[in-house]
């Protein structure tokens, strides 16, 4: 009984994870994001293509598609153990956004959804993550340079924090960064966009 949980809960946080919102939401304005800018589906994209106000609603849902099957699994079983439902949950949700099956398999870098289970799970090292990316961002002016940051503040504050789940923290950076692997190449390369520069 409890192995069918886990996996019912492992597909049904991949599937939540897998809705591709970016890419709904610009091609019902006639726009495939995946050939707009980066190409990435997600809310930075989002914003280059359709502004703040839509990029920040993107941002906000691909959030909560992490937070949902995160904080609800443990609701629905609690006769499951709690943290590592949580676990499972919340990497599955990450992987559906980040490898979306509706979109053969390419997806998003899964910043905002990293961040939606980690405030379900690990609020403390999320706000550690978040101070990270501002004060990168503020000084870089680089998006992907600050969520490369936040995603290596995760694991160090989650040490502090909650130890016991430092292996787990490290695994979500890891994802975060594995993603952001075209970003760090633009970044050596010097061809990285940079949030209020002026285009070429």
């Amino acid at each position: 009984m409890t192995a069918a949980i886990f996996i019912g809960c492992a597909i049904a946080s991949y599937l939540i994870g897998s809705i591709p919102t970016g890419y709904l939401w610009t091609k019902a304005r006639g726009i495939d994001i995946r050939k707009v800018g980066s190409g990435n589906i997600g809310a930075t994209n989002v914003m280059r293509a359709l502004g703040k106000p839509i990029g920040i609603t993107v941002l906000l849902i691909d959030a909560a598609k992490g937070y949902v099957p995160v904080m609800v699994a443990p609701v629905f079983f609690p006769q499951v153990h709690t943290v590592s439902l949580q676990i499972l949950c919340c990497v599955a949700v990450v992987a559906g956004h980040n490898w979306t099956c509706w979109l053969k398999f390419k997806g998003g870098k899964g910043v905002a959804t990293t961040a939606g289970g980690l405030l379900a799970m690990l609020p403390v090292p999320l706000l550690c993550a978040l101070a990270a990316w501002g004060v990168v961002f503020a000084i870089s002016r680089y998006v992907s340079l600050a969520s490369i940051a936040a995603a290596v503040a995760v694991p160090v504050a989650t040490w502090f924090c909650a130890p016991q789940l430092f292996w787990f923290a490290v695994i979500l950076g890891g994802l975060a960064i594995y993603k952001h692997k075209s970003n760090i190449q633009r970044l050596l390369a010097g061809t990285e966009n940079r949030v209020g520069a002026k285009k070429a």
